[in-house]
Parts: structure tokens; C-alpha cells; sequence
């Protein structure tokens, strides 16, 4: 390998083109280039980014040493297998693949090839939590809403794989505990599949996570709240900001022994501290993709790695399935 990895995006829609225009200039890295199915739209991006097209995945893999894989869900097996079994480190786009067999597949090419595989769940980088991590505590009780318009995109899948995913990676990461129990619910709205989706999840240990995901939402939010023994987290996700609340130095909890004192004047503000949460405004992919090039190095494990993509993956399917369950027939009977 070169002192720099030689970098390549394979897939280069909306999201393809951002990891194409980042990787021109990652510390550490040469960008060789794209290819696209796309002939027209392979040719736009090297307009406009100027990079290198290559016309087969193939003249890419021979000219790279990692790749990104950023093209639909159901082709990322048949691009990441051929590149994990050349050896070649490949970070894939969430969710990992349509199913876990195929997944399963995509691991297996990895260790024949001895490649790293790391998964794209691009919110373990938002800065809000990234800014959080020094006061995460064992937290108890999670809430995330992930909501959105609509829009055509991935209407293929249920909202579930196509957002609620995210959270799914994010709220086991922080928890770091099992799944012991699934409790999930949805409604088609616009589409013959699940649009708003809610999951409740238990974990080993007690905790529990409120889920809940929609495509067809008059606003945009992306938000999510931990409740544990130290204090309380918000986070906006779509901001990068977010406050951690505890309870003053100095001040005792109300365990109930004794006479209660009587509240500040100040109310609140008097018994709590605020602590604002604000990252340090680096973008979130970029952050991804410097953590791909140091697990290329072999500096640190992948941030997700491919059985952590299968997991979220697993857990994800888990939570369609219940929620196909429950959908009512809207047919009268």
C-alpha cells in the first residue's frame, strides 16, 4: 500500500457524490476515482468534482485500495463482495444489504479477502453526540423522533429500513446492551409500505428505547432524549447541538428523608445546571471517512463494523416484522 490509501466511490447519487467530494481531500488519502452504472450521471460528477471515471467496477478495484459503496441497497452485495474478496477495505452504505443472508455473504467475503468492512451509520459522527459522550452514563430510559417529508426516495422499504434504522444503530451503541424484547406498530400512509413506524425496545438490563420514525411529516426533525441517573440529555441531531441537565453541586436529591425543602426562588434553574453540547462543527461524513481510512491503516477498529451493521440490520428486520404483524387490513371484511 502507498503512504496514501487510494480511495474510490462506486455509486454516485445524492449521497455517492458527497463521499466523492469529501475524499478529494481527506489527509491521507488519494482519491482514484468513481464508477457508476450510470454512464451520463458517472460523467456529470467528474464535470463537477473533477475525478477520474472509471467504466468498470473492476478498472476501479484494480486502481483502489478501499472503496466506498454508496449505490441502492439491493446491489451493495453484488459491488462489495467481489471488492472484500480482492482484498480490497470497503465501507458500505447503511442499511449493510436487504437481508442478513446477504450480509452474512458480505462478511464472509471480508475474511477470505482479510478486508475491513465498516458500515456507514453516519449519525454515531453528528457532533451532538459526539459532544455527549463525555456525559453519557448508563442511560435508562431513550426517545428518538426521526421525521421527514415525503419524498419518492427508497418508498421501496418500509420506513423502518429506510430511517428508523438509524436510531436503531445509534440508541444500541449508546445503551450497549442486548435487545431482549421488540413491541413495534405502523401505518402505510402514502405508499404500500409502512410510512410512521413506533418500536419499543428493552434491553438486557432494563433499559428501554422509544422509537419512532415517519416519511410523511410536515416538518423535518431529528431528535433524541436520554434519561439516566446523572441527568438528562437532549440532542438535536439536525443541528449538531444539544444540553445535558443534572442537578447542582452541593444541592441533595429529594430522597424523601426528612422535611422537604423549600424550592429556590429561582425554581428550577435554581436546583438544575445546564450544560449547552455543541460539537466542533466538522461534518459528520467527513468525520466517517477519516475513521474508515484510520481502521484501513489498521490504527483502530472500524467505528461500525460489519457485525455491528449486521446487528442494526438484524434488529431493524426484527422490527418490520412485528410492526407487518400488527397492521391492520384496511379491506372491509
Amino acid at each position: 500500500m502507498n503512504d496514501r490509501i487510494r480511495m474510490g466511490v462506486v455509486g454516485t447519487g445524492s449521497l455517492g457524490f458527497h463521499h466523492a467530494r469529501i475524499l478529494r481531500d481527506v489527509e491521507g488519502v488519494e482519491m482514484v476515482g468513481i464508477h457508476d452504472a450510470r454512464p451520463q450521471r458517472a460523467r456529470e460528477v467528474e464535470a463537477e468534482l473533477g475525478v477520474t471515471v472509471h467504466e468498470s467496477l473492476e478498472a476501479l478495484l484494480d486502481a483502489a485500495d478501499a472503496v466506498v459503496v454508496a449505490v441502492p441497497t439491493t446491489a451493495h452485495e453484488a459491488v462489495a463482495v467481489p471488492a472484500l474478496e480482492r482484498g480490497v477495505h470497503t465501507l458500505v452504505e447503511k442499511p449493510m444489504a436487504p437481508d442478513l443472508a446477504a450480509a452474512d455473504r458480505m462478511l464472509a467475503a471480508a475474511e477470505r479477502g482479510g478486508a475491513v468492512v465498516q458500515i456507514g451509520h453516519v449519525e454515531r459522527f453528528n457532533p451532538a453526540i459526539r459532544a455527549a459522550e463525555p456525559f453519557l452514563d448508563h442511560p435508562l430510559f431513550v426517545e428518538s423522533h426521526r421525521m421527514a417529508p415525503f419524498t419518492p426516495r427508497s418508498t421501496d422499504v418500509a420506513v423502518v429500513l429506510d430511517l428508523m434504522i438509524h436510531d436503531v444503530d445509534l440508541v444500541g451503541s449508546l445503551v450497549g446492551r442486548p435487545v431482549v424484547d421488540i413491541a413495534a406498530s405502523g401505518v402505510p400512509v402514502l405508499t404500500p409500505n409502512v410510512d410512521i413506524a413506533n418500536a419499543r425496545l428493552t434491553f438486557e438490563g432494563g433499559a428501554v428505547a422509544n422509537l419512532t420514525a415517519s416519511r410523511v411529516s410536515v416538518e423535518r426533525m431529528r431528535k433524541i432524549r436520554l434519561f439516566q441517573p446523572s441527568g438528562y440529555l437532549s440532542l438535536n441531531l439536525a443541528e449538531g447541538t444539544g444540553e445535558f441537565l443534572r442537578l447542582k453541586k452541593g444541592i441533595p436529591a429529594l430522597t424523601g428523608d426528612g422535611p422537604i425543602p423549600a424550592p429556590p426562588a429561582e425554581g428550577l434553574a435554581g436546583l438544575v445546571e445546564r450544560i449547552e453540547l455543541r460539537g466542533d462543527g466538522a461534518e459528520p461524513l467527513r468525520k466517517e471517512l477519516e475513521s474508515f481510512r484510520d481502521a484501513v491503516r489498521g490504527d483502530r477498529p472500524p467505528a461500525v463494523s460489519g457485525r455491528a451493521g449486521r446487528e442494526a440490520l438484524a434488529l431493524t428486520l426484527s422490527i418490520e416484522a412485528r410492526i407487518r404483524d400488527h397492521v391492520p387490513d384496511p379491506s372491509p371484511s
